[in-house]
């Protein structure tokens, strides 16, 4: 089993990064597969609302000059997605929202390709913003027939400068167990 994470801060090793491999490491001591992909270190475009995605029917994007397909195979691929995004006022990162927008339209217009996937967001907030910023990365995965797992709290750690999440006893907690419930997910999901 494999779970593809997309870290959409620019911060590389930043709250974000440290959110996602926090619940990596859960799933890789249960055995199951990681890789994260930066992609706010990438070009990644939004929408052109051209509808030939729906009419090829592959689930993939007509438009070939940035990282969207390679991010639909990675999640195809696998069999499980985490999404993590800070919170920009009030928003996930101009490259989360593209990422969301084209991989839930060519998923959903090449039959529903991320149905039944393990998949969660999580989200680096400094003060406010984190439960609508986690909701809209939820609407990708729920428009696309996921499984998303919770945890104790929603999948937020607080914290600005980078590392500042680690603080966050209960954020990080949180990461732990949603890392455990994904973990028990997949192995049932995938039997």
């Amino acid at each position: 089993m494999k779970v593809v994470g997309f870290n959409g801060s620019p911060r590389k090793e930043g709250n974000t990064s440290i959110a996602i491999k926090t619940v990596f490491e859960v799933l890789e001591k249960e055995g199951i597969d990681t890789e994260l992909v930066h992609i706010a270190e990438k070009t990644i475009y939004g929408c052109k609302a051209c509808g030939t995605c729906k009419k090829t029917e592959e689930g993939l994007c007509i438009i070939d000059s940035d990282i969207l397909n390679d991010c639909l195979k990675k999640m195809y691929e696998s069999d499980g997605i985490i999404i993590g995004s800070p919170v920009y006022f009030g928003s996930v990162t101009p490259q989360v929202k593209s990422l969301i927008d084209r991989s839930g339209l060519c998923a959903r217009s090449g039959g529903y390709l991320l149905k039944r996937k393990v998949c969660a967001g999580v989200i680096a907030v400094r003060r406010q913003g984190a439960v609508g910023t986690l909701h809209q990365i939820n609407n990708l995965f729920l428009l696309n027939q996921a499984i998303i797992p919770g945890s104790i709290y929603w999948n937020m750690g607080i914290g600005r400068e980078e590392g500042e999440i680690l603080n966050d006893k209960e954020g990080m907690e949180t990461f732990r167990i949603l890392g455990e419930n994904m973990a028990w997910l997949l192995k049932k999901v995938n039997k």
